[in-house]
Protein backbone atom coordinates (compact mmCIF):
# COMPACT_ATOMS: atom_id res chain seq x y z
CA UNK A 1 0.00 0.00 0.00
CA UNK A 2 1.55 3.20 -1.00
CA UNK A 3 0.33 6.96 -0.46
CA UNK A 4 0.74 9.75 -2.67
CA UNK A 5 2.79 12.99 -0.99
CA UNK A 6 -0.12 14.84 -0.45
CA UNK A 7 -1.68 12.04 1.53
CA UNK A 8 1.49 11.93 3.75
CA UNK A 9 1.22 15.34 4.16
CA UNK A 10 -2.77 15.42 4.68
CA UNK A 11 -2.28 12.69 7.63
CA UNK A 12 1.10 14.10 9.30
CA UNK A 13 -0.82 17.20 9.25
CA UNK A 14 -3.93 16.10 11.00
CA UNK A 15 -2.38 14.40 13.88
CA UNK A 16 -0.11 17.79 14.28
CA UNK A 17 -2.79 19.92 14.52
CA UNK A 18 -4.48 17.22 17.27
CA UNK A 19 -1.05 17.27 19.19
CA UNK A 20 -1.19 20.70 19.19
CA UNK A 21 -4.20 20.53 21.48
CA UNK A 22 -6.12 22.58 18.25
CA UNK A 23 -9.89 21.68 18.93
CA UNK A 24 -11.00 18.88 16.43
CA UNK A 25 -13.18 20.99 14.60
CA UNK A 26 -10.39 23.33 13.17
CA UNK A 27 -8.23 20.80 13.28
CA UNK A 28 -10.26 18.89 10.15
CA UNK A 29 -10.61 22.30 8.32
CA UNK A 30 -6.93 23.31 8.91
CA UNK A 31 -5.74 19.82 7.71
CA UNK A 32 -8.45 20.17 4.80
CA UNK A 33 -6.46 23.11 3.76
CA UNK A 34 -3.25 21.52 3.74
CA UNK A 35 -4.79 19.13 1.19
CA UNK A 36 -5.91 21.86 -1.08
CA UNK A 37 -2.87 23.76 -0.79
CA UNK A 38 -0.66 20.27 -1.80
CA UNK A 39 -2.81 19.77 -4.86
CA UNK A 40 -3.39 21.94 -7.49
CA UNK A 41 -6.12 20.63 -8.97
CA UNK A 42 -8.28 21.23 -6.20
CA UNK A 43 -9.60 24.85 -5.92
CA UNK A 44 -9.83 26.92 -2.04
CA UNK A 45 -13.58 27.38 -2.84
CA UNK A 46 -14.10 23.48 -2.31
CA UNK A 47 -13.56 24.73 1.21
CA UNK A 48 -17.01 26.51 1.53
CA UNK A 49 -18.49 24.19 -1.03
CA UNK A 50 -18.43 21.10 0.91
CA UNK A 51 -19.24 22.61 3.87
CA UNK A 52 -22.50 24.20 2.85
CA UNK A 53 -23.42 20.93 1.20
CA UNK A 54 -22.85 19.05 4.69
CA UNK A 55 -24.88 21.33 6.75
CA UNK A 56 -27.95 21.14 4.14
CA UNK A 57 -28.91 17.95 5.87
CA UNK A 58 -32.65 18.05 6.74
CA UNK A 59 -31.92 14.53 8.74
CA UNK A 60 -29.46 17.38 11.35
CA UNK A 61 -32.18 19.11 12.04
CA UNK A 62 -32.80 16.18 14.22
CA UNK A 63 -29.70 17.44 16.54
CA UNK A 64 -30.36 20.93 17.93
CA UNK A 65 -34.26 19.35 18.31
CA UNK A 66 -33.23 16.79 20.50
CA UNK A 67 -30.82 18.30 22.53
CA UNK A 68 -33.32 21.19 23.26
CA UNK A 69 -35.70 18.49 24.05
CA UNK A 70 -33.61 17.18 26.84
CA UNK A 71 -32.41 20.84 28.13
CA UNK A 72 -36.39 21.40 28.57
CA UNK A 73 -36.66 17.78 30.42
CA UNK A 74 -33.58 18.17 32.17
CA UNK A 75 -34.48 21.67 33.86
CA UNK A 76 -38.36 20.53 34.03
CA UNK A 77 -37.62 18.71 37.29
CA UNK A 78 -37.23 15.24 35.47
CA UNK A 79 -33.91 13.78 36.91
CA UNK A 80 -35.41 14.51 40.15
CA UNK A 81 -38.18 12.34 39.79
CA UNK A 82 -36.90 9.94 38.02
CA UNK A 83 -34.65 9.27 41.18
CA UNK A 84 -37.28 9.71 43.23
CA UNK A 85 -38.88 6.84 40.86
CA UNK A 86 -35.88 4.53 40.87
CA UNK A 87 -35.19 4.84 44.28
CA UNK A 88 -38.70 3.76 45.94
CA UNK A 89 -37.86 0.44 43.35
CA UNK A 90 -34.71 -0.70 44.39
CA UNK A 91 -34.02 1.29 47.26
CA UNK A 92 -33.88 -1.58 49.59
CA UNK A 93 -31.11 -3.66 48.00
CA UNK A 94 -27.73 -3.80 49.44
CA UNK A 95 -25.86 -0.46 47.72
CA UNK A 96 -29.14 0.56 46.56
CA UNK A 97 -27.89 3.96 45.96
CA UNK A 98 -25.14 2.89 42.90
CA UNK A 99 -28.26 0.68 41.11
CA UNK A 100 -30.22 3.73 41.78
CA UNK A 101 -27.49 6.09 40.31
CA UNK A 102 -26.86 3.60 37.37
CA UNK A 103 -30.91 2.74 36.56
CA UNK A 104 -31.52 6.63 36.83
CA UNK A 105 -28.78 7.45 34.28
CA UNK A 106 -30.83 4.94 32.14
CA UNK A 107 -33.69 6.09 32.25
CA UNK A 108 -32.85 9.53 32.12
CA UNK A 109 -31.00 8.42 28.72
CA UNK A 110 -33.98 8.18 27.23
CA UNK A 111 -34.82 11.45 27.21
CA UNK A 112 -31.60 13.15 26.61
CA UNK A 113 -29.45 11.57 24.81
CA UNK A 114 -26.01 12.90 25.65
CA UNK A 115 -23.30 11.47 28.06
CA UNK A 116 -22.23 14.34 29.41
CA UNK A 117 -26.00 15.80 30.16
CA UNK A 118 -27.03 12.37 31.68
CA UNK A 119 -24.02 12.35 34.12
CA UNK A 120 -24.46 16.42 35.35
CA UNK A 121 -28.35 16.18 34.96
CA UNK A 122 -28.07 12.76 37.46
CA UNK A 123 -24.97 12.96 39.07
CA UNK A 124 -25.55 16.99 40.73
CA UNK A 125 -28.28 15.35 42.54
CA UNK A 126 -27.17 11.41 43.30
CA UNK A 127 -23.39 11.61 44.14
CA UNK A 128 -23.83 14.51 46.88
CA UNK A 129 -26.62 12.01 48.26
CA UNK A 130 -24.39 8.92 48.27
CA UNK A 131 -21.54 10.83 50.07
CA UNK A 132 -24.24 11.90 52.58
CA UNK A 133 -25.31 8.32 53.18
CA UNK A 134 -21.45 7.02 53.69
CA UNK A 135 -20.70 5.74 50.19
CA UNK A 136 -16.87 6.34 48.72
CA UNK A 137 -16.57 9.59 46.89
CA UNK A 138 -15.03 8.38 43.96
CA UNK A 139 -17.36 5.12 44.19
CA UNK A 140 -19.86 7.87 43.56
CA UNK A 141 -18.27 9.86 40.75
CA UNK A 142 -17.74 6.31 39.22
CA UNK A 143 -21.22 5.52 39.20
CA UNK A 144 -22.03 8.57 37.34
CA UNK A 145 -19.38 8.34 35.08
CA UNK A 146 -20.37 4.56 33.87
CA UNK A 147 -23.80 5.59 33.93
CA UNK A 148 -23.38 8.48 31.44
CA UNK A 149 -22.14 6.20 29.26
CA UNK A 150 -25.41 4.77 28.27
CA UNK A 151 -26.99 8.55 27.09
CA UNK A 152 -26.05 8.39 23.64
CA UNK A 153 -27.10 4.09 23.22
CA UNK A 154 -30.43 4.29 24.74
CA UNK A 155 -32.27 6.30 22.08
CA UNK A 156 -33.04 9.41 21.03
CA UNK A 157 -29.38 9.27 20.39
CA UNK A 158 -26.94 12.39 18.53
CA UNK A 159 -24.04 10.05 18.11
CA UNK A 160 -26.65 7.88 16.02
CA UNK A 161 -27.50 10.27 14.08
CA UNK A 162 -23.75 11.06 13.26
CA UNK A 163 -23.24 7.54 12.75
CA UNK A 164 -26.30 7.10 9.83
CA UNK A 165 -25.39 10.43 8.69
CA UNK A 166 -22.37 9.71 7.62
CA UNK A 167 -22.67 5.86 6.58
CA UNK A 168 -26.12 6.82 4.84
CA UNK A 169 -28.01 3.95 6.94
CA UNK A 170 -31.61 4.58 8.28
CA UNK A 171 -31.51 7.04 11.40
CA UNK A 172 -34.95 4.76 12.60
CA UNK A 173 -33.51 1.50 12.57
CA UNK A 174 -30.08 2.80 14.04
CA UNK A 175 -31.93 4.36 17.05
CA UNK A 176 -34.07 1.64 17.91
CA UNK A 177 -31.25 -0.86 17.93
CA UNK A 178 -29.36 0.83 20.70
CA UNK A 179 -32.81 -0.22 23.05
CA UNK A 180 -31.87 -3.79 23.74
CA UNK A 181 -27.93 -3.44 24.13
CA UNK A 182 -28.54 -0.37 26.63
CA UNK A 183 -30.93 -2.56 28.63
CA UNK A 184 -28.40 -5.38 29.09
CA UNK A 185 -25.93 -3.39 29.55
CA UNK A 186 -27.71 -1.71 32.55
CA UNK A 187 -28.28 -4.65 33.94
CA UNK A 188 -24.88 -5.86 33.61
CA UNK A 189 -23.48 -2.54 35.19
CA UNK A 190 -25.88 -3.01 38.28
CA UNK A 191 -24.82 -6.48 38.62
CA UNK A 192 -21.24 -5.14 39.18
CA UNK A 193 -22.58 -2.29 41.64
CA UNK A 194 -24.52 -4.68 43.69
CA UNK A 195 -20.89 -7.25 43.63
CA UNK A 196 -19.31 -3.91 44.75
CA UNK A 197 -21.83 -2.92 47.62
CA UNK A 198 -21.50 -6.39 48.91
CA UNK A 199 -17.31 -6.93 49.17
CA UNK A 200 -17.04 -3.12 50.64
CA UNK A 201 -20.49 -3.30 52.60
CA UNK A 202 -21.79 -0.10 51.86
CA UNK A 203 -24.88 0.95 53.51
CA UNK A 204 -28.63 -0.92 52.50
CA UNK A 205 -31.25 2.15 51.45
CA UNK A 206 -34.81 2.56 52.56
CA UNK A 207 -37.11 -0.31 53.46
CA UNK A 208 -39.67 -1.51 50.50
CA UNK A 209 -42.72 0.72 50.39
CA UNK A 210 -45.21 0.04 47.53
CA UNK A 211 -46.96 3.28 48.56
CA UNK A 212 -43.87 5.00 48.16
CA UNK A 213 -43.64 2.93 44.59
CA UNK A 214 -46.54 4.09 43.42
CA UNK A 215 -46.45 7.74 44.66
CA UNK A 216 -43.39 8.07 42.82
CA UNK A 217 -44.13 6.43 39.34
CA UNK A 218 -47.33 8.15 39.38
CA UNK A 219 -45.17 11.13 39.72
CA UNK A 220 -42.67 10.57 36.68
CA UNK A 221 -45.32 9.18 34.57
CA UNK A 222 -44.82 12.14 32.02
CA UNK A 223 -41.27 11.68 32.02
CA UNK A 224 -41.70 7.61 31.31
CA UNK A 225 -43.85 8.87 28.31
CA UNK A 226 -41.82 10.58 26.41
CA UNK A 227 -39.44 8.30 25.02
CA UNK A 228 -42.49 5.93 24.47
CA UNK A 229 -44.12 8.51 22.43
CA UNK A 230 -41.16 9.39 20.13
CA UNK A 231 -39.67 6.21 20.26
CA UNK A 232 -42.63 4.15 19.53
CA UNK A 233 -43.73 6.72 17.08
CA UNK A 234 -40.52 5.97 15.12
CA UNK A 235 -41.20 2.47 15.26
CA UNK A 236 -44.02 1.74 14.23
CA UNK A 237 -43.69 4.33 11.17
CA UNK A 238 -46.24 7.47 12.29
CA UNK A 239 -43.04 10.32 12.05
CA UNK A 240 -39.93 10.42 10.64
CA UNK A 241 -36.53 10.57 13.46
CA UNK A 242 -36.35 14.35 12.66
CA UNK A 243 -40.00 14.90 13.01
CA UNK A 244 -40.05 13.00 16.03
CA UNK A 245 -37.33 15.35 17.45
CA UNK A 246 -39.56 18.06 16.83
CA UNK A 247 -43.13 16.14 18.54
CA UNK A 248 -40.44 15.56 21.62
CA UNK A 249 -39.51 19.26 21.76
CA UNK A 250 -43.26 20.36 21.79
CA UNK A 251 -44.04 17.21 24.68
CA UNK A 252 -41.08 18.93 26.79
CA UNK A 253 -42.81 22.20 26.55
CA UNK A 254 -46.01 21.21 27.54
CA UNK A 255 -44.83 18.73 30.13
CA UNK A 256 -42.26 21.19 31.80
CA UNK A 257 -44.57 24.37 31.02
CA UNK A 258 -48.20 23.34 32.05
CA UNK A 259 -48.30 19.82 34.23
CA UNK A 260 -45.16 20.10 36.31
CA UNK A 261 -44.58 24.15 36.10
CA UNK A 262 -40.94 24.10 36.51
CA UNK A 263 -39.96 26.39 34.36
CA UNK A 264 -41.29 29.54 32.87
CA UNK A 265 -41.39 31.19 29.49
CA UNK A 266 -38.67 33.47 30.34
CA UNK A 267 -36.31 29.91 31.12
CA UNK A 268 -37.50 28.59 27.88
CA UNK A 269 -36.04 31.50 25.90
CA UNK A 270 -32.94 31.00 28.03
CA UNK A 271 -33.18 27.09 27.26
CA UNK A 272 -33.31 27.71 23.53
CA UNK A 273 -29.93 30.08 23.38
CA UNK A 274 -28.04 27.87 25.18
CA UNK A 275 -29.28 24.63 23.30
CA UNK A 276 -28.42 27.44 19.71
CA UNK A 277 -24.71 27.32 21.27
CA UNK A 278 -24.44 23.55 21.93
CA UNK A 279 -25.54 22.65 18.49
CA UNK A 280 -23.65 25.11 16.98
CA UNK A 281 -20.39 23.92 17.81
CA UNK A 282 -21.68 20.29 17.30
CA UNK A 283 -22.84 21.68 13.51
CA UNK A 284 -19.31 22.94 12.70
CA UNK A 285 -17.77 19.96 13.86
CA UNK A 286 -20.12 17.65 11.48
CA UNK A 287 -19.82 19.91 8.45
CA UNK A 288 -15.81 20.04 9.21
CA UNK A 289 -15.72 16.12 9.64
CA UNK A 290 -17.85 15.96 6.27
CA UNK A 291 -15.21 18.35 4.29
CA UNK A 292 -12.17 16.11 5.95
CA UNK A 293 -14.31 12.86 4.79
CA UNK A 294 -14.41 13.99 1.11
CA UNK A 295 -10.58 14.47 0.82
CA UNK A 296 -10.40 11.16 2.73
CA UNK A 297 -12.36 9.57 -0.46
CA UNK A 298 -10.51 11.90 -2.93
CA UNK A 299 -7.18 10.67 -2.33
CA UNK A 300 -8.65 6.97 -2.04
CA UNK A 301 -7.26 7.40 1.85
CA UNK A 302 -10.46 5.18 2.56
CA UNK A 303 -9.99 2.16 0.09
CA UNK A 304 -6.27 1.85 1.08
CA UNK A 305 -7.18 1.87 4.53
CA UNK A 306 -9.59 -0.67 4.36
CA UNK A 307 -7.95 -3.37 2.27
CA UNK A 308 -5.20 -2.97 4.83
CA UNK A 309 -7.71 -4.10 7.28
CA UNK A 310 -9.39 -6.61 5.24
CA UNK A 311 -5.77 -7.75 5.26
CA UNK A 312 -4.76 -7.88 8.49
CA UNK A 313 -8.36 -9.55 9.47
CA UNK A 314 -7.87 -13.42 7.70
CA UNK A 315 -11.74 -13.54 8.84
CA UNK A 316 -14.60 -12.28 10.76
CA UNK A 317 -13.66 -12.77 14.03
CA UNK A 318 -10.29 -11.21 13.74
CA UNK A 319 -11.90 -8.15 12.41
CA UNK A 320 -14.33 -8.09 15.28
CA UNK A 321 -11.72 -7.93 17.86
CA UNK A 322 -9.34 -5.65 15.76
CA UNK A 323 -12.24 -3.46 15.50
CA UNK A 324 -13.47 -3.44 19.66
CA UNK A 325 -9.48 -3.14 20.25
CA UNK A 326 -9.07 -0.07 17.84
CA UNK A 327 -12.26 2.13 18.89
CA UNK A 328 -11.51 1.20 22.86
CA UNK A 329 -8.19 2.74 21.81
CA UNK A 330 -9.63 5.79 20.45
CA UNK A 331 -12.31 6.58 22.56
CA UNK A 332 -9.42 7.27 25.10
CA UNK A 333 -8.06 10.02 23.05
CA UNK A 334 -10.36 11.22 20.56
CA UNK A 335 -13.78 12.60 20.83
CA UNK A 336 -16.56 10.29 19.80
CA UNK A 337 -18.55 11.97 17.57
CA UNK A 338 -15.18 13.30 15.90
CA UNK A 339 -14.24 9.32 15.52
CA UNK A 340 -17.40 8.61 14.15
CA UNK A 341 -17.25 10.91 11.17
CA UNK A 342 -13.78 10.34 10.76
CA UNK A 343 -13.73 6.24 10.89
CA UNK A 344 -17.56 5.10 10.67
CA UNK A 345 -17.20 5.03 6.57
CA UNK A 346 -13.95 3.24 6.44
CA UNK A 347 -15.11 0.74 9.20
CA UNK A 348 -18.56 0.54 7.82
CA UNK A 349 -17.03 -0.42 3.92
CA UNK A 350 -15.08 -3.08 5.72
CA UNK A 351 -18.08 -4.68 7.85
CA UNK A 352 -20.32 -4.46 4.83
CA UNK A 353 -17.18 -6.54 3.00
CA UNK A 354 -17.11 -9.30 5.72
CA UNK A 355 -21.04 -9.58 5.42
CA UNK A 356 -21.94 -8.03 8.88
CA UNK A 357 -24.90 -6.50 8.89
CA UNK A 358 -24.68 -2.43 8.49
CA UNK A 359 -27.34 -2.06 11.61
CA UNK A 360 -25.24 -4.29 13.67
CA UNK A 361 -22.17 -2.78 13.33
CA UNK A 362 -23.29 0.55 13.94
CA UNK A 363 -24.47 -0.23 17.23
CA UNK A 364 -20.93 -2.25 18.81
CA UNK A 365 -19.35 0.80 17.17
CA UNK A 366 -21.11 3.68 18.40
CA UNK A 367 -21.37 1.22 22.25
CA UNK A 368 -17.51 1.36 22.06
CA UNK A 369 -17.23 4.82 21.57
CA UNK A 370 -19.24 5.90 24.28
CA UNK A 371 -17.10 4.27 26.65
CA UNK A 372 -14.58 6.41 25.33
CA UNK A 373 -17.14 9.08 27.56
CA UNK A 374 -15.91 7.26 30.93
CA UNK A 375 -12.25 6.12 30.34
CA UNK A 376 -8.84 7.69 31.29
CA UNK A 377 -7.17 10.13 30.20
CA UNK A 378 -9.70 12.11 28.32
CA UNK A 379 -13.50 10.89 29.10
CA UNK A 380 -15.39 13.53 29.58
CA UNK A 381 -17.96 12.04 32.01
CA UNK A 382 -15.21 11.11 34.30
CA UNK A 383 -14.27 14.53 34.40
CA UNK A 384 -17.33 15.93 35.57
CA UNK A 385 -18.09 12.98 37.68
CA UNK A 386 -14.96 13.73 39.16
CA UNK A 387 -15.96 17.89 39.24
CA UNK A 388 -18.95 16.64 41.34
CA UNK A 389 -17.72 14.13 43.66
CA UNK A 390 -14.41 16.60 44.35
CA UNK A 391 -11.64 13.46 43.58
CA UNK A 392 -8.71 13.54 41.57
CA UNK A 393 -9.90 12.21 38.00
CA UNK A 394 -7.19 8.95 39.12
CA UNK A 395 -9.55 7.98 41.65
CA UNK A 396 -12.67 8.39 39.97
CA UNK A 397 -10.63 6.34 37.07
CA UNK A 398 -9.57 3.62 39.42
CA UNK A 399 -12.88 3.20 40.98
CA UNK A 400 -14.69 2.98 37.63
CA UNK A 401 -12.45 0.30 36.01
CA UNK A 402 -14.50 -2.72 36.93
CA UNK A 403 -17.55 -1.02 35.14
CA UNK A 404 -15.22 -0.37 32.27
CA UNK A 405 -14.55 -4.00 32.09
CA UNK A 406 -17.86 -4.77 32.19
CA UNK A 407 -18.47 -2.45 29.32
CA UNK A 408 -15.88 -4.25 27.14
CA UNK A 409 -17.55 -7.40 28.18
CA UNK A 410 -20.26 -6.05 26.59
CA UNK A 411 -19.04 -5.01 23.64
CA UNK A 412 -18.03 -8.38 22.97
CA UNK A 413 -21.29 -9.76 23.30
CA UNK A 414 -23.25 -7.08 20.96
CA UNK A 415 -19.79 -8.25 18.52
CA UNK A 416 -21.13 -11.86 18.14
CA UNK A 417 -24.69 -11.93 19.43
CA UNK A 418 -25.97 -9.38 16.60
CA UNK A 419 -29.67 -10.10 17.44
CA UNK A 420 -29.77 -8.16 20.46
CA UNK A 421 -29.04 -5.56 17.85
CA UNK A 422 -30.73 -6.57 15.05
CA UNK A 423 -34.22 -8.03 16.29
CA UNK A 424 -35.87 -4.71 16.74
CA UNK A 425 -34.84 -3.02 14.04
CA UNK A 426 -36.20 -6.07 11.60
CA UNK A 427 -39.69 -6.14 13.04
CA UNK A 428 -39.66 -2.54 11.94
CA UNK A 429 -41.52 -1.37 8.30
Amino acid sequence: MTFSLSVVLLILAFAVFMALGVPVSWSLVLTSLVGVLTTARIPISVLAQRMFAAGESYPMLAIPAFFLAGDIMCEGGISKRLINMIDAWFGWISGSLSIVSIASCTLFAAISGSATATTTAIGSIMIPEMVKRGYPPENAGACQAIGGTLGPIIPPSITFIFYATATNLSIAKLLISGIIPGLVACFFLCVMAYIIAKVKKFPRGSTFDIKMVLKTTWDGIFALLMPVVVMGGIYIGVFTPTEAAGIAVAYGIIISLFVYRSINFGQLVALIKKTAITTSNLLIMVTAAQLFGWFVAYFNIAKSVAALIIALSATPLIFWLLVNLTLIIAGMFIDGLATVVILAPILHTVAVSFGIDPIHFGLVVVFLLCLGNATPPFGPTLFIASGICKQSVVKVARAVMPFVFVEIACSLLFSFVPSLSTFLPGLMK
